[in-house]
């Protein structure tokens, strides 16, 4: 399994459970870049306002200088700055939503990585029912993984706490979800922060989710670095390695005390419990 921090190039998201910032997307890129070399990381994620930032930032080149990978991309700016979803009740929002995504899947899928579709999934409420979100995000995750896999990446769907959707909160639902609906080129990203809130058992989800874990978000249950609360690390590595799982352990965490601090526990975390996992 291999290890990353996440990287926020948006000024308004500062706040957000993000390694390290900036004061503006060169400056926290490269900081990012640095920290995550430093400590021994394989790679960034990162979280720009959209696909021509995050094509203007020339990453492929910087990535290679600094020997780490781009990990995946985030999308939540497309609900932050602009306020699309995926499930909004009109139309021209819901396009706009997915040329956003489809936007950072274009540039993303060159730097060999994917996208996570997290906040941008929306919720329903008001005139939007239940079924009719359901719809709505099936209809988007089976364009956007098609447009995906036909770039050679597939899309990542986030499942959330009860605190920022009410669509899917738990693997499992999700997973029947993208099985039912026959959505391909999508796959889970499994955030062990929510899964702290909204699953009786993370590493029993992980394992019963199996090859549908396309990422992981390795944070710990108070949303720091792993090992700074208390979510059973060896647990969930155990269960992801179990189910053959050799992809990203990525820390979407705040920088508590420090970004430094939080990118040099990360590392040694995934060190010694990947390492326990796979042995």
């Amino acid at each position: 399994m291999k290890a990353a921090v996440t990287v926020c190039l948006v000024g308004e998201a500062r706040q957000g459970p993000f390694v390290y910032h900036g004061d503006g997307p060169e400056e926290a890129l490269a900081a990012g870049l640095a920290g995550a070399a430093e400590f021994g990381l394989d790679g960034v994620e990162v979280f720009p306002a959209g696909g021509e930032q995050l094509a203007s930032l020339r990453l492929a080149g910087r990535l290679a200088g600094a020997g780490l990978r781009l990990a995946a991309v985030g999308s939540g700016a497309g609900w932050l700055r602009h306020r699309l979803t995926l499930t909004h009740a009109e139309r021209a929002v819901r396009d706009d939503a997915r040329d956003f995504i489809l936007g950072l899947v274009n540039v993303a899928a060159d730097l060999g990585a994917p996208v996570i579709v997290g906040s941008m999934q929306g919720r329903h409420e008001g005139e939007v029912s239940r079924a009719d979100a359901l719809d709505h995000l099936a209809e988007a995750l089976s364009d956007l993984g098609r447009h995906a896999h036909a770039r050679g990446q597939e899309l990542l769907y986030e499942p959330l706490n009860r605190y920022e959707t009410n669509l899917f909160t738990r693997l499992a639902d999700a997973a029947d979800f993208l099985r039912r609906r026959g959505i391909a080129g999508v796959r889970l990203l499994a955030d062990l922060f929510h899964m702290n809130i909204e699953e009786a058992d993370p590493a029993a989800a992980l394992a019963a989710a199996g090859d549908l874990v396309g990422h992981v978000h390795w944070a710990d249950s108070n949303r720091r670095f792993m090992g700074a609360g208390h979510t059973d690390a060896a647990a969930a590595a155990r269960a992801l390695a179990s189910i053959g799982y050799a992809g990203w352990l990525s820390a979407e965490v705040f920088p508590d005390p420090d970004a430094a601090t939080a990118a040099r526990m990360t590392a040694a975390s995934v060190r010694q419990h990947a390492g326990r996992a796979t042995a």
